[in-house]
């Protein structure tokens, strides 16, 4: 066997292994492929999985939190009753002593849970205080002189501003 027999025996041999190689190296790509698609797939399933059991949770907390407060709530409601079933025996006093009751009630289980009446002392702060209108005054301008309505806040959230009337410049006599 010559030289060149050998390189041509060679070569060939070389171009049958190499596209068999190809061939293969293609197949395990595509098998790797496969294999991480199959792991994509079951991470958007665990993660639909997540968000649904998330929402749930979600839901339940704020039922859970709602029952609270409802259960807190079913006193007042039974001395409302009562202040009601004094009023139908024309008992002033006790109608009067049973909306006290009711009021102090409410305002403490309110005040538990985080509610906060907002001040209108002093000057006007747009971002707790709705003017409703401004009066000439003696006072400072920009002073609340008037509390229309009591503003509350739960927590830092501002629930309704208190609505106020604001002294404005003063009328001049002349």
């Amino acid at each position: 066997m010559n030289d060149e027999t050998r390189n041509d025996t060679a070569e060939e041999a070389r171009e049958t292994e190499t596209p068999r190689s190809v061939e293969e190296r293609l197949a395990e790509a595509d098998a790797r492929a496969e294999e991480h698609l199959n792991d994509l797939k079951r991470l958007a399933a665990e993660f639909d999985n997540y968000r649904k059991r998330v929402a749930r949770d979600q839901e339940s907390l704020v039922a859970r939190a709602n029952e609270r407060l409802v259960k807190e709530l079913l006193p007042v409601l039974d001395d409302l009753e009562r202040a009601l079933e004094a009023a139908q025996q024309h008992e002033e006093a006790k109608l009067e002593e049973g909306v006290r009751l009711v009021h102090r009630a409410l305002s403490d289980v309110l005040t538990k849970e985080g509610l906060a009446e907002i001040g209108t002392d002093g000057k006007f702060d747009p971002h707790v205080h709705e003017a409703l209108l401004s009066q000439p005054s003696e006072e400072e301008e920009g002073t609340v002189i008037e509390v229309v309505q009591k503003g509350y806040k739960l927590g830092d959230r501002v629930l309704r501003p208190a609505r106020v009337v604001i002294a404005g410049p003063p009328i001049d006599e002349a």
